[in-house]
């Protein structure tokens, strides 16, 4: 059984999760578009829990990156570059951040994440990332 303060902070997770959800489909296109196609003419904003949050489009959605914020730019050139794929560590080197720190690279592997999970990257099972052709 959840504590009374586990559960608050579960709740609020989940009111969230549910507020990033609106949000998302709120930037999707009426008419033509039909349901689940967004427009990717710039990168959408919404509110989350107080704080802005960039919306990433999909990449099917997208005319090319163009649409992505400029530090998402930057990590799909890099992992374009690479010859092969590469870890979260390597391109947190090519981008400035201190590696050397596990903490420092977890937003840029949230990052990449999140670019793979839209298309824009393939996240490998061994954790590295390849760019999609």
């Amino acid at each position: 059984m959840l504590s009374p303060r586990s559960w608050a902070s579960s709740s609020r997770r989940q009111a969230e999760r549910h507020e990033l959800a609106i949000a998302e489909r709120s930037v999707e296109l009426p008419g033509r578009a039909g349901p689940g196609r967004r427009r990717a003419v710039a990168p959408a904003s919404a509110k989350v829990a107080g704080r802005a949050v960039l919306l990433i489009p999909h990449r099917g959605d997208a005319a090319d990156e163009g649409g992505l914020p400029g530090d998402y730019r930057k990590t799909l050139a890099i992992v374009r570059e690479a010859d092969g794929p590469v870890q979260v560590r390597t391109v947190g080197e090519r981008l400035g951040l201190d590696a050397s720190a596990h903490g420092k690279l977890e937003p840029l592997r949230a990052k990449m994440t999140k670019l793979a999970a839209r298309g824009w990257l393939h996240k490998r099972g061994d954790g590295r990332f390849t760019a999609r052709p």
